[in-house]
């Protein structure tokens, strides 16, 4: 390039200033020509550069680099708007739901039943039914290990998050899949507002008329769908809104089943505890939270062990997230929390269970108010039960035995003192014995057929014929009764026949005093069950329940009078000091003369002093009572009493299957002995209020097939027009 070439143009340089005014030095000029070649070697490097970073960017990797580049812009684009778009709907989602939540204070008892407290005789509880809800807690009342202990074990980011928690449910899914489960199966990473949105059935009332039952409607709020679980979140944010985070733990904590029927933590700390909620130390408040996981699996009335470890782990959490010291968890294992007395012994639930069907429905088993029961109960006498019926089954039963028994106490008024309906003691809406289970009763009968003769005038040294005997029953022949060892005594007194439980001078004597006369005795001691028309009658065919015979018998000692069993003696309403009702006896109307019953129980007591019912027999004490077997020994009896108590004890297969080699003399009498002299510990003989009795007059021997005969039955005729009021 020639000099003229490259001057070209002026520069704009150049035109700023004039060219005269312009020094020109030959110094100068190598300069520019030295700066200029340099610029010109500069620039082709420069090029050099933008064609390296063009190339670059070319062929497969670029195409591949800036088509990943715009993919992630696009996706990126995508997701904000979707993310939008999904947050506005979450928020109008959360704004709907948070409209329709109620004030916090009307949450906190969502129990569709109420519950029902029992207390003894005494005024202590020993049982609960229904739902139970001990009062309002808050998160400032409660205990301060207990609220610790809840969100250690359920969330211990409680009080950061905003009503779900990503890394809980990122953690959940890890473990479950850990585990070998679906990621959605198991632990759910559910937050304790979430579990509050669950258990307030995301706000869905229970309805009556739309669920089978509460636990139907319970399952359903229970469940886990995905669906489900979004509305949950949905519902939990609303919460977070709406209200602080101890409203919610608050409503937390009253709302949580924690098993036996309590609801919320005040009323399983009174249940297990028998303490506030407010007052529990650092291993109940454990035990507690533990609960929250399984409560009926970890309920320590269940299995007091098992919750105690439960409560170990609960511990530990505590510890690890420092709401205990060393020290004070190193105690809480030490010293675990143990059940109250009245949880650990669990007295009377097959007691409980039978007030609870025998009272007014609307106020037990339908009740939607919170009820206090006082009873009859005397938790010494249940537990003598309980511990005799343990005892006789270890010691005299073989292990693998099926047998089932029974045991009912009572005063004289029917007041029962308690009740034993099977082997398996501690138990609830269990089969009861006692109450349900109608049975044939055997010669336990035979006392009312005594009694009816007694009434009508009979002396209990009368005699009668024990000889072979038979009968043509209309339609179905001739029946011919034996005694139970085959033999035959001759002339024997109605005393010696009771005594020695003698079958054939039973049915006699029946006949002589009248079958009516001796089915109208026996119900109006309360045997409401269908009673048999025949003569078979006097030998205990018919069926009747312990319990209704327990009462008869009891109508004995009280002197005559009828009995009808009861074992609630006031209710009101929680809160309440009057009574809704109250009851003070259960005698009735009188069955026979003063005097009958006293000489009827001087017959009695002969049965365990001389008789078939001698190892029944208290040592220092007067006993009375009755043996009874049923045909092939499927039914086995003992009823009794002193003069403070009535006891009946049944014994037998649930299915009928014959009993071998027992009678009622056997191992009902050694049962009924046990439960006894446990009773009767610490208490001073009475003597039974029985009478002598009065010098004989007649022979009970009625013609075969007829029921009395000559002047004899003309004087039965006359006497029973005079006693149970028939026409002249």
């Amino acid at each position: 390039m020639t000099e003229s070439k490259r001057r070209g143009s002026p520069l704009v340089a150049d035109k700023r200033y004039p060219s005269a005014g312009r020094k020109k030095t030959s110094g100068k000029k190598p300069a520019r020509k030295s700066a200029a070649k340099n610029t010109t070697r500069k620039r082709p490097a420069r090029r050099t550069t933008r064609r390296t970073t063009r190339s670059s960017g070319g062929g497969f990797f670029g195409f591949v680099r800036r088509f990943f580049g715009w993919l992630l812009r696009l996706v990126w684009g995508v997701t904000w708007r979707v993310g939008m778009v999904v947050a506005v709907l979450v928020a109008i989602a959360v704004g709907a739901v948070y409209t329709t939540l109620p004030d916090s204070d009307s949450l906190l008892d969502g129990r569709a039943r109420g519950s029902v407290t029992l207390l003894d005789r005494d005024g202590k509880v020993f049982a609960w039914r229904g739902d139970q809800f001990g009062g309002v807690i808050t998160a400032d009342t409660v205990s301060p290990h207990l609220k610790h202990a809840v969100i250690a074990t359920e969330d211990k980011r409680f009080y950061r998050h905003f009503g779900i928690s990503p890394r809980g449910v990122a953690s959940a899914v890890r473990i479950n899949l850990s585990e070998g489960r679906g990621p959605l199966s198991g632990h759910g990473g559910s937050t304790i507002t979430q579990q509050t949105a669950k258990l307030l059935c995301l706000g869905v009332p229970y309805d009556p008329t739309q669920w089978k039952s509460e636990a139907d409607y319970e399952s359903d709020c229970r469940r886990g769908s995905l669906l489900r679980k979004a509305k949950e979140a949905i519902y939990a944010m609303a919460m977070e809104v709406k209200y602080s985070k101890d409203e919610i733990l608050t409503i937390y904590l009253n709302r949580a089943f924690l098993g036996a029927g309590a609801r919320g933590f005040e009323a399983a700390s009174q249940r297990y505890f028998g303490k506030s909620a407010a007052e529990v130390s650092p291993a109940e408040a454990a035990m507690l939270a533990g609960l929250l996981v399984a409560p009926t699996r970890y309920a320590p009335t269940n299995d007091l062990e098992r919750s105690q470890g439960r409560a170990d782990v609960v511990i530990g959490l505590m510890e690890e997230q420092g709401y205990l010291s060393a020290n004070q968890a190193q105690r809480a294992r030490t010293e675990p929390a143990e059940l109250s007395e009245a949880a650990a012994a669990r007295a009377g639930g097959y007691f409980a269970d039978w007030v609870m069907a025998s009272g007014p429905e609307f106020f037990t088993r339908n009740t939607t108010e919170d009820v206090v029961i006082r009873t009859t109960l005397d938790q010494r006498i249940q537990t003598a039960a309980e511990e005799a019926m343990k005892f006789i089954f270890l010691e005299k039963v073989k292990p693998d035995s099926k047998a089932q028994a029974a045991i009912v106490v009572m005063s004289a008024d029917g007041a029962v003192r308690a009740m034993v309906g099977g082997r398996k003691t501690r138990v609830s809406g269990a089969f009861n014995r006692a109450t349900q289970a109608l049975r044939q009763t055997g010669s336990s009968f035979k006392p009312f057929v005594y009694a009816t003769a007694l009434e009508l005038g009979y002396s209990s040294l009368d005699t009668v014929i024990d000889e072979p005997y038979c009968e043509n029953i209309p339609g179905s022949g001739q029946w011919c009764p034996k005694n139970y060892t085959n033999k035959h005594f001759g002339r024997v007194t109605l005393t010696r026949a009771l005594r020695d439980s003698l079958n054939v001078p039973a049915v006699k004597v029946a006949n002589i005093a009248g079958l009516d006369n001796v089915r109208t005795v026996a119900s109006g001691f309360g045997i409401e069950s269908d009673l048999a028309s025949g003569p078979a009658l006097a030998l205990g065919v018919s069926e009747s329940t312990l319990i209704e015979m327990t009462g008869a018998y009891a109508g004995i000692l009280n002197g005559g009078s009828s009995v009808e069993p009861y074992g609630l003696t006031e209710l009101k309403l929680l809160g309440d000091d009057e009574p809704l009702m109250a009851t003070s006896t259960g005698i009735g109307e009188r069955v026979i003369r003063t005097d009958a019953a006293q000489q009827l129980i001087w017959m009695m007591e002969k049965v365990v002093s001389e008789g078939s019912g001698k190892r029944a027999a208290l040592p220092g004490w007067q006993v009375a009572g009755k043996t009874g077997t049923t045909q092939a020994a499927r039914d086995a009896w003992f009823i009794g009493f002193t003069a403070d108590y009535v006891a009946g004890v049944w014994l037998g297969y649930d299915d009928n299957t014959p009993l071998s080699g027992v009678t009622g003399g056997g191992l009902p009498a050694e049962i009924w002995h046990e439960t006894m002299i446990r009773v009767t510990e610490g208490m001073t003989p009475s003597p039974l209020p029985m009478q002598a009795p009065k010098e004989p007059t007649l022979t009970a021997q009625p013609r075969q097939n007829k029921k009395g005969g000559g002047s004899f039955g003309q004087e039965v005729e006359k006497l029973l027009r005079n006693i149970f009021g028939g026409n002249n």
